[in-house]
């Protein structure tokens, strides 16, 4: 992708964001450098990384990457033969440490999450080199006894040298001999060698060597001769435990150099995951989702067909720009590539024409590069292979070119690059000269982008590119409204409907004299105003379609939550029933048991009586009170509650289990069957009660009646099925539901990468039991399932 294009849609500020959630300097120049990819299947990667690594802080919380540092450096510096100081090597120590924990905690979770498991498997976990820095090394830098028996031999005996010096010092100095030549009796040290402090009128009264001399030039600091061979031997021995410690971070280093190239690898590949989990962490702060990635081509444009947004290769829905306040931001839905690919958004000034260009540019920009958009379900983008914006005048300023040659400079860039895959963006096309001659080559290159099957999205104010966009097939107008009342911008875009400047009514309401705005009207070219007399009535008409369309949602709503009510309520019946069904089948089979036992009584005591006749006569009346204890008695039917008007078929009744309303469908003695919405459930007569008698209805005939089989569930999970093994399956379970009568199921086939879910509803489309089917609500489980409502047939 371009640099210039992705800077003017301020493509770097997100980066920057996403920077911020990163723990260490190698992932945050991973974060700074992404950039978005044209190769679909690197697209659809990127985003399956940033799923699993969201979905892996939610279900396991925060997963940090721990001390990490980028350390490659340093390990490629330990392979060229450097020695490396104790505070790098407990550096790297750490590093080493924190990816190790890191890939065993991943690993853990390899089964749900295997593209993050991948890249945790390539962490080396480099066990020896950690051990032997910690063996080597304390947490201060300090070289350990510990590191070799070398030292801890030297140090041992630094440690007597030093005590038999002390000592000599310390009879030297509480000699009563000695003890007026010493300015006062204690031991210090000057150039690392013990001295004691000696008069300077006393030098020469305790032989031996003049290492410094006080301030006040009172006192000498002398080595006395007696103690300059213990003083020699502590210090040999300090040599000799440098010299080791020298060659311990040698063989340190060594060792280090040894596996740098592992070293990198892990760092590259914590950088990776930590990449990951920042994209993650990003998500969460713009509250976004991945958006479903469609196909690149896209139906040519035909022009009278209005396909509905979701039709779209391009389709966002309730996207918001993630650099502005989320607090105040007004979600757009944009749909683009169906059956029109060339969209003018058009509308006043600072209405938000310029913000709605970016924000598709930008979000597009984040799919491709792996992030997660901040947009609702139901979002899709096709992988453009290019995306271009001729968005404010960046360049003009340095090239000092004006305005409109600024934008036709970009535009020539444009034209050069785009092919059909690419996605346009063009701000005020044709601005910045002569309105005709701006408008005639703003609409040549609508065409010529129109011929080329781009994707397109330009904004412009000249009315006639509105005429354009109204009569050319594959062109569609857009506006942003505007708030006459508040003289504000809304900021909310409508697709099919142009904008208008609102010049005379913005005029009007800030004062500007009646007489003049009367005289303004007049100059208004006939065709114009009545132009804006239409647009005022699609606007009406829109905004009561609008209405009328919320209250049609509002409806569905309610339809939506009393069939989920209804759904809960059938589950816990079936629920209830498979419990009654188990007791009664346990039972039934604890009294069978009871029963053979009996038998294999009476055929025992047969075998000992002397008398078969006899012996069969008492067998035979033993069944008969075995018989009367294993079948149970008739139910007692249960007395129907008196009611204002006898039932009939066709009633509106009250189902008092349920507390619903119901239409009666059948009607005998002992069972009634009562549809309920889209359900139909049989209860006995007892449990209805009369509310109103249906007009009378010409009768139809019956439909075949079919057995009862077992309830499948009202759920058939497919996840995890080959593609091959979903259609015997899904035949299988419609059958089964449908002679069960359950009135609708639902196909859980997960959302991944969409291969189950297109063989279901390829197979459902045709399926004669299959009356109609949808993709599931938000509250059911989203695209993830298919609701299926089956044929209902009398029985």
């Amino acid at each position: 992708m371009d640099e210039h294009h992705l800077r003017r849609l301020e493509y770097p500020k997100i980066l920057e964001q996403l920077a911020e959630h990163t723990a260490f300097s190698a992932s945050r120049e991973l974060a700074l450098d992404l950039r978005p990819s044209a190769d679909e299947a690197e697209v659809r990667l990127r985003l399956r990384e940033t799923d699993e690594a969201k979905s892996l802080l939610s279900h396991r919380g925060e997963i940090s990457v721990g001390a990490v540092h980028d350390v490659r450096s340093l390990a490629r510096h330990a392979a060229l033969g450097a020695t490396l100081q104790p505070y790098e090597l407990l550096t790297i120590h750490s590093t080493l440490v924190s990816a190790r924990k890191l890939r065993y905690a991943i690993l853990a979770e390899e089964k749900d999450y295997p593209l993050l498991a991948g890249y945790a498997e390539e962490i080396d976990p480099l066990s020896e080199i950690i051990e032997a820095i910690g063996r080597c090394l304390g947490e201060d830098g300090q070289v350990l006894d510990s590191a070799s028996l070398t030292l801890a031999h030297i140090r041992q005996q630094i440690f007597v040298a030093r005590q038999r010096l002390l000592e000599r010092l310390h009879s030297l100095i509480t000699s009563s001999e000695n003890a007026r030549f010493l300015q006062e009796p204690i031991i210090t040290e000057r150039n690392g060698r013990f001295v004691i402090p000696l008069k300077v009128e006393f030098r020469g009264r305790i032989p031996g060597i003049v290492h410094d001399q006080s301030s006040s030039g009172a006192t000498l600091f002398i080595e006395p001769l007696a103690t300059v061979e213990l003083n020699n031997r502590w210090h040999e021995l300090q040599i000799a435990e440098r010299r080791e410690i020298e060659r311990i971070l040698g063989e340190l280093s060594h060792q280090v150099g040894q596996v740098a190239e592992a070293i990198v690898h892990n760092v590259e590949m914590v950088a990776r995951l930590d990449l990951a989990f920042a994209k993650a962490h990003y998500s969460f702060a713009i509250r976004g989702l991945a958006p479903e990635i469609s196909p690149r081509r896209w139906p040519v444009a035909e022009g009278s067909a209005s396909l509905p947004p979701t039709a779209h290769p391009l389709c966002l829905v309730k996207a918001r720009h993630p650099l502005l306040d989320p607090a105040t931001v007004v979600p757009i839905d944009v749909h683009l590539g169906g059956d029109f690919t060339v969209l003018l958004v058009t509308g006043p000034n600072t209405g938000g024409k310029t913000v709605t260009l970016k924000t598709v540019g930008l979000l597009a920009a984040m799919a491709q590069a792996g992030l997660h958009i901040p947009a609702a379900e139901g979002s899709r983008l096709p992988v453009f292979s290019g995306i271009y914006a001729d968005i404010g005048d960046e360049q003009s300023i340095q090239q000092s070119l004006s305005t409109f040659s600024s934008h036709l400079s970009h535009i020539v860039e444009i034209l050069q690059k785009a092919d059909s895959g690419a996605l346009v963006l063009l701000d005020e096309v044709g601005a910045g000269t002569d309105p005709l001659e701006g408008a005639a080559l703003a609409q040549a290159l609508m065409d010529e982008l129109l011929e080329r099957r781009c994707l397109a999205i330009c904004s412009s104010h000249y009315s006639q590119l509105k005429v354009y966009a109204f009569s050319t097939p594959g062109v569609r107008n857009a506006s942003v409204e505007f708030d006459i009342e508040t003289l504000s911008p809304t900021y909310h875009l409508t697709i099919g409907l142009p904008g208008r400047s609102n010049a005379l009514a913005i005029a009007e309401r800030l004062g500007l004299a009646p007489a003049v705005i009367e005289r303004a009207r007049r100059l208004i070219a006939p065709e114009a105003a009545r132009a804006d007399i239409l647009l005022d009535k699609v606007q009406v008409a829109r905004e009561a379609a609008e209405e009328a369309r919320q209250d049609l949602e509002r409806r569905r709503e309610r339809v939506r939550e009393q069939e989920e009510t209804l759904r809960r309520k059938l589950a816990h019946i079936e629920e209830e029933r498979q419990q009654v069904l188990e007791q009664a089948h346990e039972e039934a089979r604890r009294e069978l048991e009871r029963v053979r036992q009996e038998i294999r009584r009476l055929q025992a005591r047969l075998l000992t009586q002397p008398s078969p006749a006899e012996a069969l006569k008492e067998v035979a009346k033993a069944v008969e009170q075995l018989a009367e204890q294993v079948v149970p008695p008739e139910p007692v039917e249960e007395p129907p509650l008196p009611s204002q008007e006898p039932l009939r078929v066709g009633d509106t009744v009250y189902v008092k289990t349920l507390d619903q309303k119901g239409q009666l469908l059948s009607l005998t003695d002992d069972e009634a069957e009562v549809a309920i919405v889209e359900f139909r459930l049989r209860v006995h007569p007892s449990k209805l009660e009369f509310r109103a008698r249906a007009k009378p209805e010409v009768a139809e005939p019956s439909l075949p009646k079919r057995p009862r089989v077992a309830s499948p569930g009202m759920e058939l999970d497919l996840r995890g099925r080959r593609a091959e093994e979903v259609a015997p399956i899904l035949e299988k379970y419609l059958e089964d539901a449908y002679l069960a009568a359950l009135p609708w199921v639902h196909i859980i086939h997960g959302k991944g990468n969409g291969v189950l879910k297109q063989v279901v509803r390829q197979i459902l489309p045709h399926h004669p039991l299959v009356a109609s089917f949808r993709a599931g609500e938000l509250a059911e489980g989203g695209d993830g399932i298919t609701v299926v409502h089956l044929h209902q047939v009398e029985e």
